[in-house]
């Protein structure tokens, strides 16, 4: 097995792990909800954290100019 074969099987091995998982989480009413949960917190977190970092960066090349 060459090494091009082997990354295209652990690819489509992965990817059917995924979908495996996401059928089960959208199946499954408390799996979902938990989902969902954890995506309004990591959205919540994430996107203020990176709006902070660009308007930082932004002021800073704003000083340079």
């Amino acid at each position: 097995m060459t090494d091009e074969q082997a990354r295209t099987v652990a690819n489509v091995v992965l990817a059917s792990a995924g979908v495996a998982a996401a059928y089960v989480v959208i199946t499954t009413p408390s799996l979902r909800r938990l989902a969902l949960r954890a995506t309004r917190w990591w959205l919540g977190a994430s996107v203020p954290v990176y709006l902070l970092n660009q308007v930082r960066h932004a002021w800073v090349q704003s000083a340079r100019s």
